[in-house]
């Protein structure tokens, strides 16, 4: 939209800040000022970005998200999606701190939804545990979860 091109950090920030699965549904939402390098003219430059922005730049990867998820579901064991209807989906990692993904996720799928209680560190420190356990290394590897 801006011709504007801006470095990791700043696009880690601009997520960070005003990131969104899901478009405020009234205005613009929050805004953040955003510096990078005009393209056009090749100097630096000073653009205000607003959340709507952000959804819609974010709008194809959550959409391929939500189809990853679809796609998982449906080839998921009789047994695991029967306790996935009863339980819901947990989101980990970083892209589950994106706010609304969980929202979108729900919508989409008619499944419960549930951001983690430390998305960035649990996956880690389940896999730690389970390494510690070998009965519990022995569950995983029967399911075929490795």
């Amino acid at each position: 939209t801006y011709n504007l091109l801006i470095g990791e950090t700043t696009a880690e920030r601009i997520k960070k800040e005003i990131g969104t699965a899901r478009a405020p549904e009234e205005g613009d939402g929050l805004a953040i000022d955003v510096k990078g390098r005009d393209l056009m003219q090749g100097v630096p430059r000073e653009v205000l970005i607003a959340e709507k922005q952000a959804a819609e730049a974010l709008k194809e990867p959550v959409s391929q998200i939500i189809d990853a998820v679809r796609m998982a579901l449906e080839s998921t064991p009789p047994e695991l999606a029967s306790d996935i209807a009863d339980k819901g989906i947990m989101l980990t990692g970083g892209g589950a701190l994106l706010r609304g993904l969980d929202a979108e996720i729900r919508e989409h799928t008619g499944l419960p939804v549930t951001v983690a209680d430390d998305p960035l560190s649990c996956v880690a420190l389940g896999c730690g545990k389970v390494l510690e356990h070998p009965a519990w290394m022995k569950s995983v590897m029967d399911a075929g979860g490795a």
